[in-house]
């Protein structure tokens, strides 16, 4: 995986953490390697107690979860099923778990995934949402690690932030 491809992937869940509603603290693509199985970057994300009841809160994880999948499928320009790319196996495990409890049905479940990846694709490329992220993209390939309030910064510039 390239640290390009790695960034895309990274600033994809960052975009859609901070869009509904999670605080991202840094992202990385230059991450420590001893406190965990071996990553190419790092997302801090963080949501806040008591504002979102669980229901809420797995449907936003699920998206979270599948945005760094779907904008580097924007990128690349390979619309490939999250659930078939081994580097994408983590996230879609937690977008799988998360809509375990909403949706029991396999089958059903798989089909609502899939909408949401579809959703999502169609969201990041509209072009402020895709300058968005090409921008984030451009600083963390500069800096290796963004922190919050560069993070805030850039995506302000191109869409309006949740609570902010």
């Amino acid at each position: 995986m390239t640290e390009e491809l790695t960034a895309y992937h990274e600033v994809g869940h960052v975009l859609m953490a901070v869009y509904v509603g999670a605080r991202v603290y840094s992202v990385t693509i230059d991450p420590d390697w001893d406190d965990g199985p071996e990553r190419y970057g790092d997302a801090e994300i963080a949501w806040p107690e008591g504002v979102y009841d669980e229901k809420t809160l797995r449907e936003k994880a699920i998206l979270v979860a599948l945005a760094g999948p779907v904008a580097e499928m924007i990128h690349t320009g390979d619309p490939f099923h999250p659930a078939l790319v081994a580097e994408w196996s983590g996230d879609w495990q937690q977008a799988w778990e998360a809509a375990s409890a909403l949706i029991p049905q396999r089958q059903a479940r798989m089909q609502y995934l899939e909408q949401k990846t579809l959703s999502l694709y169609q969201l990041f490329r509209q072009d402020n949402y895709w300058a968005a992220i090409g921008e984030l993209v451009d600083q963390l390939l500069a800096h290796e690690t963004l922190e919050e309030e560069m993070i805030y910064d850039t995506i302000s510039s191109w869409i309006s932030i949740n609570g902010q």
